[in-house]
């Protein structure tokens, strides 16, 4: 006699399939969401300059005031509205054609992903930026990241830069964990996936942390709050965050020996107090490194100079602009 065996029930989801479909369902409405608060950003903070393209880029450029050139070049995640918000763009338009750029990757420029965006790389666009604007002559102000990439200009066209500002700069290897934390944000594909859903979240939450370890230990400036933090939390923009992160020491690596080949006149800005470079191991030793360099040092402030100490940067500026004269 034929034995009948009750029909198998089908089972559901695992448990694990469950939780990696949550996630997944998760993380597309992060993006979603990312993906709107960018439009809106871009939507309330429009471009504040024009544009130009140069080698197939597309760069941003605020222009203000008329008299010698002077070029800005912001940190990393950061953007024109930086040097805004500071009142260095008002009060440096008072005596010098103040040209500010949106690095590539950055506020409203292109970062094309053919390309690893080097300080020599960029240095080389805001280069042919200057040649179509008919700069022949510029000083050049760098801050933090912006600083490798004003060193890469001044080395390749010596000519054009006729003096270098640094403030707040990287400029030897050293150990840094954000090089660490960012790594895998800037791979190509992983980088995208997570630049689109967690970063911009958790960003949200660290920025008080993050601005206070900028500007600490002053506090943060009432003035800052004008800054569009929204546009910085774009995904676009934290990828190209991420990637300089992760360039930061290589890129200190490859400019270290052509250090001593600079030879426009350098003015190196530093805070004592930084809390994002050490003061001593990394300003103080690029004044021993480039012959005839000068260093200011800011006692007590932080990072961010052209906030807390404005009066410092606009006298080094103009002493910049005199001694090159």
């Amino acid at each position: 006699m034929a034995s009948h065996r009750p029909p198998a029930r089908s089972r559901g989801p695992s448990p694990g399939m469950g939780l990696a479909l949550a996630g997944a369902a998760a993380l597309g409405a992060s993006a979603l969401v990312n993906h709107r608060n960018a439009a809106e950003a871009e939507r309330a903070t429009p471009p504040v300059g024009r544009f130009v393209e140069v080698g197939g880029t597309r760069l941003h450029i605020l222009e203000r005031g008329r008299g010698p050139v002077l070029v800005l070049l912001h940190g990393n995640g950061s953007l024109i509205q930086d040097w805004l918000v500071s009142g260095l763009v008002e009060r440096a338009a008072a005596r010098f054609r103040v040209l500010a750029f949106d690095r590539p990757g950055f506020g409203y420029s292109d970062r094309p992903r053919s390309r690893i965006w080097t300080p020599d790389m960029q240095a080389g666009l805001i280069r042919g930026a200057l040649h179509l604007l008919g700069v022949d002559a510029a000083t050049v102000l760098g801050h933090s990241w912006g600083s490798q990439v004003a060193l890469a200009l001044a080395l390749q066209d010596p000519g054009r830069v006729r003096a270098l500002v640094l403030a707040s700069g990287y400029y030897f290897p050293s150990p840094r964990l954000d090089s660490v934390m960012f790594a895998g944000q800037a791979v190509p594909g992983l980088g995208d996936a997570i630049s689109h859903t967690v970063a911009p979240v958790l960003t949200r939450l660290l920025w008080p942390c993050i601005l206070a370890r900028l500007f600490g230990p002053s506090p943060v400036p009432e003035r800052f709050a004008a800054f569009p933090s929204a546009l910085v939390m774009r995904p676009s923009q934290l990828r190209s965050a991420a990637a300089e992160s992760v360039l930061l020491v290589p890129d200190a690596l490859a400019l270290r020996p052509r250090y001593p080949e600079v030879r426009p006149p350098v003015t190196i800005l530093s805070g004592t107090g930084d809390r994002m470079v050490d003061h001593a191991g990394q300003s103080v030793r690029l004044r021993d490194t480039i012959p005839g360099s000068r260093l200011v040092a800011v006692a007590g402030a932080g990072h961010m100079l052209h906030h807390s100490a404005l009066d410092a940067v606009m006298a080094a500026l103009d002493a910049a602009r005199a001694g090159a004269a």
